[in-house]
């Protein structure tokens, strides 16, 4: 049901800088990210495609990964990491200490960041040969697991979708599968 979209490239060249997870008021994400922006904090919001049923028709949606909480470089050190909690459009700083706000691991943000990268949907439906497992992202049949049958030359695939207990032969676009 998710597809993975784009975000945005940071340059982690200093040591010192750190990513801090901060959780933004409900309803005021966008506002946030604009307050943190302006005060010269890098901000990181991974973007997914969603599909959706609207009655009988399906929908395609873009929203955050992590609905309600932005990550936040900042340098602990150095930068008033502090005045994140003031920012308006901010909740708080996760924290697990008094003093300190928990650090996320700096591997996570880089695979966050390559997976949510522009042209990175592209990319993934391009690497996926016969017999591979992959995940449909749009469609009616979002969601669903399926093995690739073929790999046409005309930006289609085959793909083997098992629905209740029979593999049914159905055909779809490069960008609409992820592998599984």
């Amino acid at each position: 049901m998710n597809q993975i979209l784009f975000g945005r490239q940071f340059d982690d060249a200093s040591a010192s800088k750190v990513w801090l997870l901060a959780q933004a008021k409900p309803g005021m994400m966008a506002r946030a990210q604009r307050n943190l922006e302006n005060q010269g904090f890098r901000v990181f919001v991974p973007q997914i495609r969603e599909t959706r049923r609207v009655g009988s028709r399906f929908k395609d949606r873009v929203g955050p990964l992590f609905p309600g909480y932005i990550f936040v470089q900042v340098d602990i050190d150095v930068s008033p990491w502090r005045k994140i909690n003031s920012t308006f459009g901010v909740s708080r700083l996760v924290s697990f200490a008094k003093d300190r706000p928990a650090v996320v691991p700096s591997e996570l943000i880089t695979d966050l960041r390559s997976r949510f990268s522009v042209g990175a949907e592209a990319a993934l439906g391009n690497e996926v040969e016969a017999g591979d497992q992959v995940q449909l992202v749009r469609g009616p049949f979002a969601g669903f697991a399926a093995k690739v049958e073929t790999v046409a030359a005309n930006d289609r695939i085959w793909l083997l979708l098992d629905l209740l207990g029979r593999e049914i032969r159905v055909s779809t676009s490069r960008g609409n599968i992820i592998p599984a």
